[in-house]
């Protein structure tokens, strides 16, 4: 079991991550506006916000969002596109685009073509995709939100624009993967040719392979000896169908080092709760579908997401580059439900979850470099908010030698609360809100910070007088 807690506050120079804003802590939010049209609100410490700011002061620094050519419900097209690439950029986040050449869902199942290509001939069916891409792209550039990363079709292992680009099965042939290579490439160029001088646009091709590296090798295989370029791979995984995290860390460390690509997790998740709020059923709602040692709550979706992200950064060569939560603020609304509702970073009201502070970066400036091996404590504590004291509670594995320092919002240290060796099990101690000299702090935001054989873990401690 993969563990590593480490949550801080990203504003703050001392914790500043050398490196990490190129890494991306991503969300897929593109249910995001037709949640808030049917009346879903979104708020944190009981405060309605903008979900985007919630998001930004969580530590997320990356936004996906699908573009359909001509969705029949008017979401997720290219006027919706625009309009929020220009609330993404506003919030300071990076804009990850997934065209998925179709008007609805294009996933393993389903790539339909969209209905105005239907009746297409394959030469024209290359142009449409040039000039789509192209269009988007120009698009976006001209009201100065150019996307920082594109997919090229949405989980591909069976091609995309069905037939002409499928690759499985009967349609597993040499001149099928020449054509999804021609397919790819086009999209691609118009997408490049739409970009100014100074973008530095990406692109990525995704499939749903996570914990399979044999569907994985074979897709990449097959997809590069079409001499065909693309800058990352991207990979869907979830638990309940992909495997376990050691098998997306065996798949994602074998593509490092077999193609060396950039590598992202451009699509994952895990359950808050497997309780419903709504009259739709759940894709996910059994404990059959959750890992073990990772329950459906909070601490369990904090978990998953903390050793997913592990696992990207500790690609080999650095090739890493980062995930992306699928779907993070689809809650259920009157108008509109949800089948996602357990998966999201909100309670069913649209409070913000603590989950959601797993994006934050990791720990540097305490201390040695970070380290994001696994880690052999956890650290929680209660109450939080808190006055006038809080207990902090942290369970040790092994033997260690341990200290539990107080810090404020800038950095510095309040005070040392132990600084000694302890045996494993669970312990505490209480954080009465005072100073080393024994006087009381003002209200504010404090860190605990746990260091133990050279590894960290830190949480947010708010009191308020």
């Amino acid at each position: 079991m993969i563990r590593t807690l480490v949550i801080i506050l990203a504003c703050l120079p001392l914790f500043a991550q050398q490196g990490e804003d190129n890494f991306y802590r991503g969300i897929d939010v593109s249910f995001l506006q037709r949640v808030e049209d049917a009346g879903g609100t979104f708020k944190k410490n009981g405060v309605q916000r903008d979900a985007l700011e919630i998001f930004a002061e969580s530590g997320v620094n990356a936004v996906r969002l699908r573009i359909w050519n001509n969705p029949t419900e008017g979401y997720s097209d290219l006027q919706k596109t625009l309009e929020f690439a220009l609330r993404v950029k506003a919030a300071g986040l990076k804009l990850l685009l997934d065209f998925h050449y179709s008007d609805t869902w294009a996933d393993p199942g389903n790539q339909t073509k969209p209905a105005a290509w239907v009746n297409l001939d394959y030469a024209t069916l290359l142009d449409s995709v040039y000039a789509y891409s192209n269009r988007v792209t120009a698009a976006l550039v001209a009201q100065q939100t150019p996307p920082d990363l594109v997919q090229i079709g949405n989980e591909i292992i069976c091609g995309m624009l069905w037939n002409e680009g499928r690759v499985c099965d009967a349609f597993n042939t040499p001149q099928q993967w020449g054509r999804l290579a021609q397919l790819i490439g086009r999209g691609a160029q118009g997408v490049q040719d739409a970009l100014s001088s100074t973008d530095s646009t990406k692109i990525m091709i995704h499939i749903d392979r996570g914990g399979d590296n044999g569907s994985s090798r074979w897709f990449f295989d097959n997809l590069l000896s079409q001499n065909i370029e693309f800058d990352m791979i991207g990979q869907s995984f979830y638990p309940w169908w992909h495997g376990t995290l050691a098998d997306l860390d065996a798949n994602l460390t074998d593509l490092a080092n077999r193609y060396g690509k950039e590598i992202v997790v451009v699509e994952t998740a895990y359950p808050w709760t497997l309780n419903f709020g709504d009259n739709f059923n759940n894709i996910v709602g059994s404990n059959s579908q959750l890992l073990s040692g990772y329950p459906a709550s909070q601490n369990g979706q904090r978990w998953f997401v903390r050793d997913v992200l592990n696992i990207v950064r500790n690609l080999p060569n650095n090739l890493g580059r980062g995930i992306f939560y699928w779907e993070a603020a689809w809650i259920p609304t009157p108008q509109f439900g949800s089948v996602w509702e357990n998966l999201a970073f909100f309670d069913f009201a649209g409070n913000a979850l603590g989950s959601m502070d797993v994006f934050l970066p990791p720990v540097t400036g305490i201390g040695d470099s970070p380290d994001y091996s696994v880690s052999s404590f956890e650290l929680t504590s209660y109450p939080n908010p808190f006055n006038p004291s809080t207990t902090v509670e942290f369970n040790l594995e092994r033997v260690s030698s341990i200290e539990l320092k107080i810090y404020d919002s800038t950095g510095k240290l309040v005070q040392t609360l132990l600084n000694t060796t302890m045996q494993a099990g669970t312990h505490s101690v209480i954080w009465n809100g005072l100073n080393s000299s024994g006087n009381s702090v003002a209200s504010g935001q404090y860190w605990a910070v746990l260091t133990s054989n050279g590894q960290q873990a830190n949480i947010p401690l708010v009191l308020i007088r």
